[in-house]
């Protein structure tokens, strides 16, 4: 019986890349015929017309999924959502905008055939403005400082993981996620396959700036407690910066009879320490944003419709879970 590999594919407003996209994996697959494969189109409530495409595509060929969101729930919960549908043995997320070329895809699978459980597609150029180049690179040198867990830099979400990494990943209880995070935190056998990263084949990227700040948000606060260590550390030191200007303040008073003018120093001293106050208060409050998060206990996604079901197709069992929680 042959080995299923599943292609996700998320979509947002990308009716000149859909098509295009579907006929390029199947190209690819061609190429492997010892593998069965499923492409798993989720989108995630697109406002153009990359809903009717899909299902076009859907109706004609029964190896594509198609999952439609209620909502837009962020690029992070609809692969979710799509890598809880796929039944592959292995599974590869691929953006539909082509960047990441699925021309690379076989070399996961030989990966994948040599016992790896990871295989991470690794940027070696990224064909990117100029300061997209550098953003991305400062946000991978700062998460594998800061984190602590190890992930390798200019590593996206283009990958492919074994049936029993993602049903780990996809066991994992926590709605603040980070799939990159994730998949660095559960470990396995781990293998990087370095390529090029392409220019959009149609149309603009629907990512804003803001996106990505939360998506280092989310990373950061989810895998790391350095800020929090950090403003402990700071705090400390202010603490002891002050006892020292206290006595030493004190000292010139009674040596002196004060002659500083403490009106500025003091002004000072207010803005900065309230500076830094707020700014901690600000790090505890988004770390309780998550913990309230978590806590409310909502779906991370809602499905509004899906085609071509391929579970119940087959006895799909719930995976045993390989973690103690």
């Amino acid at each position: 019986m042959k080995k299923i590999v599943s292609v996700v594919i998320p979509t947002y407003n990308e009716e000149e890349n859909i098509e295009y996209a579907y006929g390029e994996i199947k190209k690819i697959f061609r190429l492997l015929p010892k593998y069965d494969y499923e492409i798993v189109f989720v989108d995630n409530y697109s406002t153009d017309y990359s809903r009717k495409i899909i299902k076009e595509i859907a109706k004609k060929d029964g190896k594509v999924t198609a999952l439609f969101m209620s909502r837009n729930f962020t690029s992070e919960y609809s692969s979710q959502a799509a890598m809880k549908q796929a039944i592959g043995d292995a599974i590869t997320v691929v953006d539909c905008d082509l960047q990441d070329p699925p021309e690379v895809i076989p070399r996961f699978i030989a990966e994948w055939e040599k016992g790896y459980q990871v295989i991470i597609g690794v940027r070696n150029k990224i064909n990117d403005t100029f300061l997209m180049s550098k953003v991305r690179r400062l946000f991978y040198v700062f998460f594998k400082k800061l984190a602590n867990i190890d992930m390798p830099l200019n590593a996206g979400s283009f990958c492919l993981l074994d049936r029993k990494v993602m049903d780990v990943i996809n066991s994992l209880p926590e709605r603040n996620r980070f799939f990159r995070g994730l998949r660095a935190w559960v470990g396995f056998r781990v293998s990087k396959v370095y390529y090029e990263r392409k220019a959009r084949h149609l149309g603009e990227s629907k990512n804003k700036f803001s996106d990505y700040i939360n998506d280092s948000e989310r990373g950061l606060l989810g895998f790391s407690f350095i800020p929090l260590d950090v403003m402990t550390s700071l705090g400390l030191l202010l603490v002891c910066a002050s006892f020292v200007f206290i006595v030493g303040y004190l000292f010139m008073v009674f040596v002196y009879g004060n002659p500083v003018n403490a009106s500025i120093p003091i002004l000072i001293a207010i803005v900065f320490f309230g500076g830094v106050q707020t700014l901690a208060i600000s790090i505890v409050g988004k770390y309780i944003q998550i913990i309230f998060e978590e806590v409310k206990g909502r779906p991370t996604y809602i499905i509004d419709e899906v085609i071509n079901d391929h579970r119940q197709s087959l006895t799909y069992k719930t995976p045993k879970l390989l973690y103690q929680s």
